[in-house]
């Protein structure tokens, strides 16, 4: 793809993120979720790991490869004509630069990563780790001269980490130093009550991105608590299975 086209969806994705009005990124694992989307109307996807693993019938947690990833991701964007961001996971051991080169070389213009290192015993990178590959992985972005979207994200919600009491402020300074290395949004990633994310989305400096259950939640619901990013996570493949299953169970 040429550079010209990658600048440009770059662009675009990252105009896309406005905190009260946030961008829907429905979130695909192949071709044919894709299509779906972008006939739907989506302006922008992003491809989730965990339902890309099960696509091709492995678990989430990085027991994909990263070729695995940048094969399914090149399916995708020959099929749609739209700007996409891909989960990373915690960047599957590879180097800053074969991520976002790999990403680049298969039409991603956008990624998330994750501070679990799943390689590593699943333990959590410390905030200046976390930081620091952020970091990273811009200036391999600027060294390919594309302005790739990065989306840092933390796990503390998640996996419960510490103690409950400090746990936002804790995560809002994580994610203040990722966006200080040069993330373009910040994904605290959980379900939050609405005071904790209009907290969020008050205290942190860059587009906040929430997930949300597409067959469930109301899509008006996120703008008034500042969100600027809308994501489903593995919830839109879930919710499809639920229904997929009823039908199928009428003929088991």
């Amino acid at each position: 793809m040429p550079d010209r086209v990658l600048n440009e969806r770059a662009d675009s994705l990252l105009a896309l993120h406005q905190p009260g009005n946030p961008v829907v990124l429905p979130t695909v694992w192949d071709a044919w979720s894709a299509k779906l989307a972008v006939d739907a109307g989506f302006a922008a996807l992003t491809i989730g790991s965990h339902p890309m693993a099960d696509s091709i019938g492995k678990e989430d947690g990085e027991v994909m490869s990263f070729d695995d990833v940048v094969t399914r991701v090149a399916q995708i964007t020959a099929a749609v004509d739209v700007p996409i961001s891909v989960d990373i996971e915690s960047g599957y051991g590879e180097s800053p630069s074969r991520l976002i080169n790999g990403l680049l070389e298969a039409g991603a213009v956008g990624l998330n990563i994750e501070d679990t290192v799943h390689k590593e015993g699943k333990r959590l990178r410390s905030s200046g780790e976390h930081a620091e590959l952020v970091g990273a992985l811009r200036k391999a972005a600027d060294d390919a001269g594309v302005h790739v979207v990065l989306n840092a994200r933390t796990d503390l919600f998640l996996r419960q980490d510490g103690d409950e009491s400090d746990r936002v402020q804790r995560a809002i300074a994580r994610l203040t130093e990722a966006a200080a290395a040069g993330a373009d949004s910040l994904y605290p990633v959980g379900r939050h009550d609405p005071e904790t994310m209009r907290r969020l989305t008050s205290e942190l400096p860059l587009p906040v991105n929430a997930i949300a259950l597409p067959e469930a939640d109301d899509p008006a619901s996120f703008g008034p608590l500042g969100v600027g990013r809308i994501s489903f996570g593995p919830f839109l493949q879930r919710a499809l299975s639920v229904h997929a299953n009823e039908m199928l169970q009428r003929w088991a």
